[in-house]
This record gives structure tokens, sequence and C-alpha cells, in this order.
């Protein structure tokens, strides 16, 4: 995984690109967040030089990356015009599905893996729990245009989810499989948990998609 950001002027806007740039992008978050947490940091490289070195990620590159949801949006920028969604919940559930690989991979003890990989693991698992909030918020504040006025509303991105997939975990219960529908929900901790259509998962798309705000304020 090589993240390629030298220090390059945008070509449409009045600014510079650089590492620091690509850190601070919801999208460029995700992309780490979904390599690492597959395959940990240790393949990971920056190319920011002119000399086009590549140069390892430091171990704790992932701390930021993992606040995915903390990062710009374009969407966002533009105040979700001609929109009501916004990017941060098309997200919601292969951030939920991957959260629950790894939640469910740390109680099998990766069978079959190695110390290094539960490591990494734990290491990811140790920064969510104590920053739940942050990482996987609950709610977040849309900005949104109807009729030439402007809205402020408090909408549900995971609200629960997190807590009702560590509890299905804990507790043994089992994913169901949809095998009709694009997705596939894995009941074993080795496996990729992908979004299907399940009550449970649908949750999260109602919770992300369709459930609308709670306050409402108007500009």
């Amino acid at each position: 995984f090589i993240i390629v950001a030298p220090d390059t002027p945008h070509a449409d806007l009045d600014d510079t690109c650089d590492l620091d740039t690509y850190q601070r992008r919801m999208w460029c978050r995700a992309e780490q967040v979904c390599h690492s947490m597959r395959n940990g940091t240790s393949g990971m490289y920056l190319a920011v030089r002119k000399d086009n070195a590549l140069i390892p990620v430091i171990s704790d590159f992932f701390r930021e990356s993992l606040r995915v949801f903390e990062g710009e949006l374009t969407c966002c920028r533009l105040e979700h015009k001609g929109t009501s969604a916004c990017d941060r919940q098309s997200l919601v559930i292969p951030l939920l599905g991957l959260y629950g690989e790894l939640y469910r991979a740390a109680k099998d003890g990766i069978k079959g893996g190695n110390a290094e990989a539960l490591s990494s693991v734990e290491a990811f698992l140790k920064e969510i729990e104590e920053h739940q909030e942050s990482v996987f918020p609950r709610t977040f504040q849309r900005v949104t245009w109807r009729k030439n006025k402007r809205y402020t509303e408090e909408v549900v991105l995971f609200g629960d989810l997190i807590d009702r997939m560590k509890y299905r975990i804990d507790h043994g219960i089992g994913f169901a499989i949809d095998t009709e529908n694009t997705g596939t929900v894995s009941s074993k901790g080795s496996e990729f948990i992908r979004h299907g259509a399940s009550d449970f998962l649908r949750h999260g798309v109602v919770h992300g998609a369709s459930a609308h705000n709670r306050n409402v304020t108007d500009s």
C-alpha cells in the first residue's frame, strides 16, 4: 500500500495538495483503515519526496486515519446542495462489517493466525474502545439546503450498531446468509463480514441513509 502524496498544486482550488491534505480527507482515511485493519501497517509506505524514495509509515500512523468520520468531504464543503445524502452515510455498513470481523477475530484468537496479527488486531480494538464515539459517531451534524434555506440537522450515523454488533458476537449469535441479494454475512471471525440484507445490518442503512433528524435549525 503506497500513499503517493508529494507537494502538488491543486488543479481547481487555490491550494497545495500534500500528505497533510491527503490525511485530512475522509475517503483517504477510509482506504487506509480498510487496508491496515486487514493487513497491518508493516506493508504501508509514503511516497512524498522528489527522489521517489518509499518511506515506511510509522507504527501508529493508523491512529489518525482511524477517525474516518472526522475527515473532510467535498459534499460537506458544498453543504449538500442538490442532495440530502452525505458520503459519511455510505461508509457505515462497510466499516461496521470490518469492525465486526476484527472483534470476532480477537474473540476467536485469530485461529490459524500468528501472534503479530493478533497484536495488530488488539491494537486497533484498544484504540477503538478508548475512542469509540469519535471513531464510530452515533450522530453527526449535516448541513443541507432546501428551498433556498440552510438547515443544520442532527442525523443518526452508527447509533447503537457497534454495541449491538459486540453483543451478538459476545453471545455467539450468528449472522444470516443472504444469497439472493448482493451481500453475504460471515459467521466466522476468519472471514470477511460483508453487508447483506439481514434485519440487523439493514438497521445500519436505515440509521445512516433514511432516518432523518431529531434536531433541525435553519439559517
